[in-house]
């Protein structure tokens, strides 16, 4: 009896929480315009006493001030910022005695075509996936999205010395060549 009872005011204590949840959530407080750092003008901002954001009227006689360029004319959009890529002499060498012959053979060809990766085991995986890739059909531009992702995310890769898709081509091209036989 008491189970019974215990059961049924469990069952609508959760049927209740699940009510007052659900009608409390209506997606009103997600945003619906991107921030911007750049302040806000209003009228609620200015100094009390003034009735509007334009300048005075110069006194007879006197040149008017030249206006000055809005901060938001003025600001140019910061360029998008990427971590420094890890300088060559701080990555220890790369631990090649546990690789196959086929998975050495990948790293030396990707090294001679300028493409160092920082761990040979993610280079084997981006071969992996191109040979998986190729095996299963896929186009080739699909590849290359997913070959440049990876390629990217190496923290060895610098874009100063090459972009990132010319990066992703070289892994499919070496793939390809050597490691998908």
């Amino acid at each position: 009896m008491f189970r019974t009872r215990g059961k049924v005011v469990g069952v609508a204590v959760a049927i209740a929480a699940s009510g007052l949840l659900t009608a409390c959530g209506d997606n009103d407080s997600t945003a619906s315009s991107t921030p911007t750092l750049t302040p806000s003008t209003s009228a609620a901002a200015q100094a009390p006493g003034s009735a509007s954001a334009a300048p005075a009227p110069a006194p007879e006689g006197e040149a008017a001030p030249p206006a000055e360029p809005s901060p938001e004319a003025s600001q140019e959009p910061a360029p998008q910022e990427r971590p420094a890529p890890v300088p060559a002499e701080d990555i220890p060498p790369a631990e090649t005695s546990n690789l196959g012959d086929k998975e050495k053979k990948l790293i030396d060809e990707l090294n001679k075509q300028g493409v160092n990766p920082s761990n040979p085991a993610d280079a084997v995986t981006i071969a992996n996936y191109v040979c998986g890739a190729v095996a299963a059909g896929k186009p080739d531009a699909e590849i290359a999205v997913y070959a440049n992702a990876m390629a990217g995310a190496d923290p060895a890769f610098d874009p100063a010395k090459m972009p990132v898709e010319q990066a992703g081509q070289i892994y499919i091209n070496v793939s390809k060549q050597t490691y998908c036989q």
